[in-house]
């Protein structure tokens, strides 16, 4: 049986939404429309992908592993895409994704040394998508920091960096060359608490159970406001924080903190020589001193 990936994207936006209504409107379709087709996935794979009752809408387990299969089948069909519709113009492109406070220039240079004619562009990432743009196309390579879902991907380890605490310039810790993770303990931690284990494993606001839900903070100038405006920290690698220096906030080490870990990344399917060349010049910059000191790749 074939899989029309269509009713595939149309389960993926109601699974995210869980709501068919909010689903249609993000689809920009009818929800009539938008009911049918889930009607018809559910019959072409014999299961029920939802529950639905006048209240609410939940995944199944089959709707569970679906949307786990769906997401990755989905992003490699656009990378498909994209790369195609490169080639059929004739263009010879390589872009590589770099997260903030990251230094590719040098690497790019090299790269274009090798390969004059190339077409090389950089795509800044976020800890939301580091790895999307791989799996979907828009970049061919991504410097990535750790901890990713490696599901898929080959991966080469480049550096590794100090993660620093971010504080309010006023902050009653400010001026201190040094803290201890347990400085923080009673700290709002402006980020998945999983992001930072050493945090929250001692973090009073889990162990009282008053952490009150926050709106996601996605970019680090995001972040980086808000804990101006005392509403909270956050914990960043040094090169990043160092690259965001304003004068409201500033930046401290925390002696008990493990350092954040640079990888290159690239998808384990594709056999290209131009990944693998990539991966080299990346490998061979990551052990120069000056590379190792600001975090760059």
């Amino acid at each position: 049986m074939d899989v029309d990936l269509r009713k595939l994207r149309y389960f993926v936006a109601v699974a995210e939404h869980l709501h068919f209504g909010r689903a249609a409107d993000a689809l920009h379709i009818a929800q009539p429309v938008l009911s049918r087709q889930i009607r018809a996935l559910e019959r072409e794979l014999n299961v029920s992908l939802f529950d639905r009752n006048r209240r609410s809408t939940s995944l199944t387990e089959a709707g569970e592993q679906l949307l786990a299969d769906a997401r990755p089948l989905l992003a490699g069909a656009e990378a498909l895409r994209r790369r195609v519709a490169e080639a059929a113009d004739g263009k010879r492109t390589f872009t590589i994704g770099f997260m903030p406070g990251l230094i590719v220039t040098s690497a790019v240079r090299t790269l274009l040394a090798r390969h004059p004619q190339l077409d090389v562009k950089v795509l800044r990432t976020s800890w939301d998508d580091q790895t999307d743009v791989i799996h979907d196309g828009r970049a061919d390579v991504s410097y990535v920091r750790l901890p990713v879902d490696a599901r898929g991907l080959g991966m080469r380890p480049l550096v590794t960096e100090p993660r620093v605490v971010v504080l309010p310039a006023d902050h009653r810790l400010a001026g201190k060359e040094s803290i201890a993770i347990s400085d923080l303990a009673d700290e709002h931690l402006l980020q998945d608490p999983d992001a930072v284990p050493e945090w929250r494993d001692i973090a009073t606001e889990l162990r009282t159970g008053t952490r009150v839900p926050q709106p996601r903070v996605r970019t680090v100038e995001e972040k980086l406001e808000h804990v101006a405006a005392g509403r909270g920290v956050v914990v960043l690698p040094l090169s990043t924080a160092t690259f965001y220096t304003r004068p409201d906030i500033i930046h401290a080490a925390v002696r008990d903190l493990g350092p954040n870990h640079v990888c290159l990344a690239w998808d384990a399917s594709r056999r290209s020589r131009l990944v693998q060349d990539f991966v080299a010049i990346a490998q061979e910059q990551s052990a120069r001193p000056a590379n190792a000191s600001d975090g760059s790749g």
